[in-house]
């Protein structure tokens, strides 16, 4: 283990969970698509970010998230994950970290968070109704969910696969899962639509199941340079056409 590691918190054994861990090796804070995730995500829900008093992300891998959060806001997100690698590695700085199977839902955080961010998670669950349903055992009442997933299943690829992707979401059917789970929709968009060129091309490519790197790596800081740029160019909140979706829900308790 690193000795610089975060401590965690055993409150679940760990558990392999559906995704490569090579994503942990190239996924960054400056990655370009971790960079515009985050622009997304505050044009989406800034305010909501800004009033919490209790948040949390549920699968957040190497903390990326986490610590964009607390630079950007001032706001530690307890950080809940299965996965010992990203647990591991994770990049938060002063959030709580769990190791924590939230199907076990313990008492102590029953309705504990006004703010959840499940952040490229959904994607790779079989059930995903079970899931939610586990993820509100955590939410306040009336508290926000935000979400983001990979979009349009015709996009669906070898990356995929390798990612451990079991499938993709148009805004129409993220809205529908989540009302069926009692989530109400407030704000809703795709985004990436400058990016789908490089997703048409990278399902084109053949990848090893087992390794999705070339269909995410960046190797060079320009070209993530230029990428963040282009990523940057359309307009949001957009129904049209995008790489992945994002949304935010309301707890309909």
């Amino acid at each position: 283990m690193d000795p610089e590691a975060r401590a965690v918190t055993y409150l679940s054994p760990p558990l392999p969970v559906n995704m490569g861990n090579w994503w942990f090796d190239i996924a960054t804070l400056d990655h370009f698509w971790i960079r515009r995730r985050f622009e997304v995500l505050r044009c989406l829900a800034d305010s909501v970010i800004r009033n919490s008093k209790h948040a949390a992300e549920i699968g957040c891998g190497n903390g990326l998230l986490q610590r964009d959060i607390e630079e950007h806001y001032g706001i530690a997100v307890t950080g809940f994950e299965l996965n010992e690698a990203a647990l591991q590695r994770n990049v938060s700085r002063v959030a709580p970290l769990y190791c924590y199977n939230i199907h076990q839902r313990d008492p102590g955080f029953r309705a504990h968070f006004d703010l959840l961010f499940l952040f490229d998670v959904l994607e790779h669950i079989e059930d995903e109704s079970e899931f939610l349903q586990s993820v509100k055992f955590h939410l306040a009442q009336a508290g926000t969910l935000l979400i983001n997933v990979p979009a349009h299943q015709s996009f669906y690829s070898d990356y995929d696969r390798a990612a451990g992707h079991v499938r993709r979401y148009s805004v129409n059917q993220l809205a529908r899962v989540a009302e069926q789970n009692g989530l109400k929709a407030r704000a809703l968009t795709y985004w990436g639509l400058p990016l789908v060129p490089l997703l048409l091309l990278r399902k084109t490519m053949s990848l090893d199941r087992g390794n999705g790197k070339a269909g995410f790596e960046v190797k060079r800081p320009a070209v993530n340079g230029i990428l963040s740029w282009l990523a940057r160019c359309e307009p949001l909140p957009q129904r049209f056409l995008g790489t992945s979706v994002m949304a935010v829900l309301e707890n309909r308790v």
